[in-house]
């Protein structure tokens, strides 16, 4: 297996997206951001981050904050996870943050039960009263693919099926 960005189905998207922005979308309108999402990549032949493209327009003022659905997922080989990361740019310019400062998603997380969708959430913490503005299909993130090695005692057996805190309830 290779390291691979697939999209979620329409119908994983169309559901993310009603709940995170919360109201009964329009299949024509959902269809159309769908059609446009692009799957993350490279910028330039040694940029180490895959530019995620944003499915909408948003603007953040200060202090405020957006969850956005991707529409992505990632298949990974299982000695693999993927960091994410807001781009440079917009960190050092706006302070342009993700919530949990980075992103870790891992390999068994494209099997979970919401079809491994990738979810940004960002907050714009400057504090020089500049708005940050990103339109649809524009870089906002950049994930980072990166191995990892396991201790020789390890012996973790447990089984994900979802997200945030999923792993931890394997212990």
């Amino acid at each position: 297996m290779q390291n691979k960005f697939l999209l979620v189905s329409f119908d994983q998207f169309r559901s993310d997206y009603a709940a995170t922005f919360g109201w009964e979308p329009d299949d024509a309108l959902i269809r159309d951001v769908y059609d446009a999402l692009k799957l993350p990549m490279r910028a330039t032949r040694y940029s180490a981050g895959y530019d995620f493209f944003s499915p909408i327009d948003f603007t953040l003022k200060p202090g405020e904050s957006i969850k956005i659905p991707t529409g992505i997922r990632v298949m990974l080989k299982d000695d693999r996870y993927l960091m994410c990361a807001p781009r440079s740019g917009l960190g050092f310019k706006f302070r342009l943050q993700l919530d949990n400062t980075i992103g870790i998603i891992d390999a068994d997380y494209f099997c979970s039960d919401n079809e491994g969708h990738i979810f940004a959430k960002l907050t714009n913490d400057g504090k020089e009263g500049k708005r940050v503005t990103v339109r649809a299909g524009e870089a906002f993130m950049q994930g980072i693919i990166q191995a990892f090695d396991v201790t020789e005692d390890d012996a973790a057996d447990g089984v994900r099926n979802g997200g945030f805190g999923s792993t931890s309830k394997n212990s």
